[in-house]
């Protein structure tokens, strides 16, 4: 596998360019804690099931203050691509070829949240831009807090999940098959869901 991204040198460059002269005052910061953050995803597959997936590497931060305004709160990721895991290891590779993620030329995925919307019923969603295959597209995805909490370490934690849907043409990941029956051997929508939980810096 080819060194993963440095997590000091992308996640530091991304916090100090969120963090330029007249922006809003940055809350608390946490790192994510990958042992128990995940990031999962699912795609329909001959148009009758839809596959799991995973990614197992990944590194990343966030802001969180319940106290600030949540268009001020940030975030930002880096995953390895070559960590996908659908617990096939066939299908993993056909994954990390130039028909899907082309790992060799693309080999992390993005995320740089620019903040979080509150609607007028309380509901969250956290939004940013997502740079996957090359390209990077703005997403949306539905938040759900789970507050902060002292662990017996000592330390403050911090955690949220949030989900949504892309599609992966809007990516450049176009690569499919078409069944007799209709429909494609591999769907193009693909949902989301990241659960992440951070340890305050």
């Amino acid at each position: 596998m080819k060194p993963f991204v440095s997590f000091c040198v992308v996640c530091i460059g991304l916090f100090l360019s969120l963090a330029l002269p007249g922006s809003p005052a940055l809350a608390d910061t946490y790192v994510i804690d990958a042992a128990h953050s995940s990031v999962t995803f699912k795609v329909r597959h001959m148009m009758v099931s839809k596959v799991r997936g995973s990614f197992d590497r990944f590194e990343g931060w966030f802001t969180y203050d319940p106290e600030a305004v949540p268009a001020t709160w940030r975030s930002a990721a880096v995953i390895d691509a070559a960590s996908i895991n659908t617990a096939n290891e066939r299908r993993d590779a056909h994954l990390r070829s130039p028909d899907f993620f082309e790992v060799d030329t693309y080999p992390t995925l993005k995320f740089a949240g620019t903040g979080v919307e509150k609607s007028e019923d309380g509901a969250m969603a956290l939004v940013g831009d997502l740079t996957l295959h090359g390209v990077t597209k703005p997403v949306r995805l539905d938040l759900e807090l789970g507050g902060t909490v002292v662990d017996p370490g000592g330390k403050t934690r911090a955690g949220f999940t949030a989900a949504g849907e892309i599609n992966r043409k809007d990516f450049g990941i176009v690569w499919s098959k078409s069944i007799e029956t209709g429909g494609l051997v591999v769907g193009e929508e693909v949902e989301i869901q990241i659960e992440v939980e951070g340890i305050r810096e």
